[in-house]
């Protein structure tokens, strides 16, 4: 089940242990957290891992109907420490939730704080175009200087190469003596 924690014992990824975050019944595998492959694209897609080669290290107890069936036929201590264990879970999951909200805020956070400092720096430039007229005056004269060599460039055609005829390949040269020899 999703979110159970198994242990692989054959295989590549042999003594990896982690989370399950997909079950697939008709192909009876298994796509572990940590177990990886990498395509040609160079994009990494989970491998999916049969299931009877894996170990349940720690159930996931946080659904009912498992924890009732988990329950019938146990003593009641033992159904009070899987109550106990489902709770855990409860909190850990709850906390997960937490702090990747928390990450998420603050990746919010810093794209606003980048946001501003591209506005304060747009704004500095068009302050600085403002101030200078003199500065743009002097750019565009240099820019037409360079025109102006440009088009007396321009004035004189390049010159081309001669073309070179190529001699004619065996296969022709021997056509044309068959035909001399008819």
């Amino acid at each position: 089940m999703k979110g159970d924690t198994v242990k692989v014992m054959r295989g590549n990824y042999r003594g990896h242990e982690d989370k399950i975050s997909k079950v697939n019944v008709r192909d009876q595998t298994v796509e572990i957290e940590g177990a990886t492959i990498t395509t040609a694209k160079g994009t990494k897609i989970a491998k999916p891992i049969h299931a009877s080669t894996l170990l349940i290290t720690k159930l996931n107890v946080t659904d009912k109907w498992r924890r009732r069936k988990l329950e019938s036929g146990l003593s009641e201590t033992a159904k009070k420490e899987i109550e106990r264990e489902a709770a855990e879970q409860l909190k850990a999951i709850e906390a997960e939730k937490k702090a990747a909200e928390e990450t998420a805020k603050a990746e919010e956070g810093v794209k606003a704080a980048e946001k501003q400092k591209e506005e304060t720096q747009e704004s500095l430039k068009e302050e600085e175009t403002t101030q200078a007229p003199e500065e743009i005056i002097k750019s565009e004269t240099e820019e037409e200087k360079p025109e102006e060599k440009i088009e007396k460039s321009d004035a004189e055609p390049p010159k081309k190469k001669p073309a070179t005829k190529k001699s004619p390949s065996k296969k022709t040269t021997k056509k044309k003596k068959e035909e001399g020899e008819t």
